[in-house]
């Protein structure tokens, strides 16, 4: 069988994208999943998404690692489904969409994707650094020297390591720039990389940095290796809710490859 697939990035965080609406693509078929996002032996990308349908929503989104495993929710996986989604014309600039997380809110303003991500009700504060779940699990650590620390080999140890240990964790090093401006750099589980941005990372960054006091903002720009995002958030007397990851979501290219 040849599958039609699209290619998108958002802020260097690349996925390959198939409507699977007709159900015509295997989803247990986990090894050729992680063939295709190899960058020598397939297209290359950090994750595979299948759009669905739903009954509830506009669509349900599919999302795997690198690695062929479906995983936790993707926050730059989530913005580039919906600009496929009104690529395809199933919506226009405004959605709801199932994701493995629950239902999503999104919308399309000015060219960039506003995703509405789960309420967080806790972060757990430790003596070097912080941990939450945006639909993701993230380790949060602040650093010096950013551009030059070892992400993967500090990265690998964290995410392996107590108290992560089999599931694992995401892990993020984060260096302030000013106010209400982090530089954020992430290790992600399932793809055991660096990669150049993680949505849900840095919505875990905006918040953990807001809870330990380090900005009073509630509008943060996260600068990653593949550019900037925001993030918009409302503190609650435990938690945060209201959150909304903003950036831009765009097709790199079209193709067809033999499932």
């Amino acid at each position: 069988m040849t599958m039609t697939f699209y290619k998108y990035q958002g802020t260097g965080n690349d996925f390959i994208i198939v409507d699977n609406r007709l159900l015509k693509i295997n989803k247990n078929d986990t090894k050729r999943i992680e063939q295709l996002c190899d960058r020598r032996f397939g297209i290359g990308a950090d994750g595979f998404i299948l759009l669905e349908n739903d009954e509830q929503s506009d669509f349900k989104m599919v999302y795997y690692n690198s690695d062929g495993n479906e995983s936790s929710m993707c926050g730059n996986g989530g913005r580039c489904i919906v600009a496929f989604a009104r690529f395809l014309g199933i919506i226009e600039n405004s959605t709801k969409f199932l994701a493995i997380d629950g239902m999503h809110e999104a919308k399309i303003e000015n060219g960039l994707v506003h995703l509405q991500m789960k309420n967080v009700e806790e972060i757990q504060q430790f003596e070097k650094h912080q941990f939450l779940d945006t639909g993701s699990p993230h380790h949060v650590e602040l650093v010096s020297n950013l551009t030059n620390f070892e992400v993967k080999s500090q990265g690998s140890k964290i995410r392996y390591g107590a108290p992560y240990n089999h599931e694992g964790s995401n892990v993020n090093f984060v260096e302030q720039t000013s106010d209400d401006s982090f530089a954020v750099r992430t290790y992600e589980r399932g793809v055991e990389n660096e990669t150049l941005s993680c949505g849900t990372g840095v919505t875990a960054v905006a918040l953990a940095m807001h809870k330990s006091g380090k900005t009073n903002a509630e509008s943060v720009k996260l600068k990653t290796l593949g550019g900037e995002l925001k993030i918009n958030f409302k503190p609650q007397k435990q938690g945060y809710s209201d959150i909304w990851l903003i950036g831009p979501a765009e097709q790199v290219f079209k193709g067809e490859i033999a499932w």
